[in-house]
């Protein structure tokens, strides 16, 4: 197992983990379920121990993949720099994640402050990682680019469709 292999493991969950305790905060703020805020709180600070991963074996991702045909180093300096960014929020929100765990435990009145600051920087981390998984998989799937087109067809093969048969 190399670091692109373990890259690819790790940087999934500060998305879709992010985008889950999202959800789960919103829906304990709704509802004013404490439990549920704690998921969330749980699960933000599990995507920034996941960011950190996702950061520490990106470098190694990219010396592996940077030289392939069709890839690049501009479209992966784009991904590093997005998931730079991503990664400073998600440590952000694990950090304040932990203060509302803290005062949902001791009860406190600030907590529902914080619950609400957690939303908003989660939201804004939502955003941002929704930009960095498009950007990740644009730099091996080239058909998910902006400017990607139809692959011509391989020589030899013709194309069939209902127009050319009359």
């Amino acid at each position: 197992m190399n670091d692109a292999h373990l890259h690819l493991i790790v940087n999934h969950f500060p998305i879709i983990g992010t985008i889950f305790g999202f959800g789960i905060l919103l829906l304990g703020l709704i509802l004013g379920n404490t439990t549920l805020k704690n998921t969330a709180y749980g699960i933000f600070i599990l995507a920034a121990l996941f960011g950190l991963a996702s950061m520490a074996t990106g470098d190694g991702a990219e010396e592996i993949v940077a030289d392939m045909p069709g890839i690049g180093k501009q479209i992966i300096h784009e991904h590093e720099e997005i998931a730079e960014k991503l990664a400073l929020l998600l440590d952000v929100l694990g950090v304040v994640s932990i203060l509302g765990l803290f005062l949902n435990y001791k009860k406190q009145a600030k907590a529902k402050l914080v619950s609400y600051l957690v939303l908003v920087i989660a939201c804004v981390a939502v955003f941002v990682a929704q930009q960095v998984g498009t950007s990740g998989g644009e730099i091996r799937h080239s058909e998910i680019r902006p400017n990607a087109t139809a692959a011509p067809a391989p020589a030899g093969t013709e194309s069939t469709t209902s127009e050319d048969k009359d």
